[in-house]
């Protein structure tokens, strides 16, 4: 199931799945409205029935300097990127406790550890998703539902787009890891599978810095 705001992406993904083999659906939905989240999560469960894997990776940064932050993109970055991991999970756990398995995957942050400039309200959101991937396993985990994050380094995706479209900038990134580069996606895979896997049972309210070595700088 993919879940997201624009529908074109979201075709372009199950598209993309399903050359590979697979079968996937797409659920449009804004899940910065809370309200609608319970209903999001009732279509997910339709055509496969409840998910017990949910990745959270709904985000926005909207880079905006301290002094320019309204409490509209205050309220819109928290919503997305903190409130909507909480409010989707939580409307998914009852049917992963009835099964006795779950797993929850957040993608966090460079910036849930360490600050960079224009980033008050993205840092104090992924801050934040550091703490409720702790609260969540604290929550659930008995249940048999564990609860993870990955925070990965610089990796080119829409949000960071502008990062590596400046070969400076792009470069001055990866000096600043201790692999002496930046992420390519398919860094991600192995982490990601392994939490969502029973290799991980016992691995819970962890936060994973898949970042090339960037915050042991």
């Amino acid at each position: 199931m993919v879940l997201g705001r624009r529908r074109d992406a979201l075709e372009d993904t199950v598209a993309a799945i399903a050359e590979r083999g697979g079968q996937a659906v797409a659920v449009a939905g804004d899940l910065s409205r809370l309200d609608d989240v319970p209903a999001l999560a009732e279509a997910a469960a339709g055509p496969f029935g409840p998910p017990d894997i949910l990745v959270t990776a709904a985000g926005v940064n909207l880079r905006e300097p301290a002094e320019e932050v309204t409490p509209e993109s205050w309220n819109e970055t928290l919503a997305i990127n903190l409130s909507a991991p909480f409010f989707l999970a939580r409307a998914l756990v009852p049917a992963m406790r009835a099964k006795g398995w779950g797993r929850i995957i957040n993608i966090a942050s460079l910036q849930s550890a360490r600050a960079f400039p224009r980033g008050v309200a993205y840092g104090a959101s992924k801050g934040g998703e550091a703490q409720l991937t702790r609260a969540m396993a604290e929550a659930w985990s008995a249940d048999g539902i564990t609860c993870n994050a990955i925070a990965p380094g610089f990796f080119p995706t829409e949000l960071t787009a502008a990062v590596f479209a400046d070969q400076e900038r792009a470069e001055h990134f990866a000096g600043q890891t201790a692999i002496g580069r930046n992420g390519r996606l398919e860094d991600l895979h192995g982490t990601a599978i392994f939490l969502a896997a029973p290799a991980s049972d016992y691995l819970t309210g962890q936060v994973i810095y898949v970042d090339g070595g960037f915050t042991a700088k």
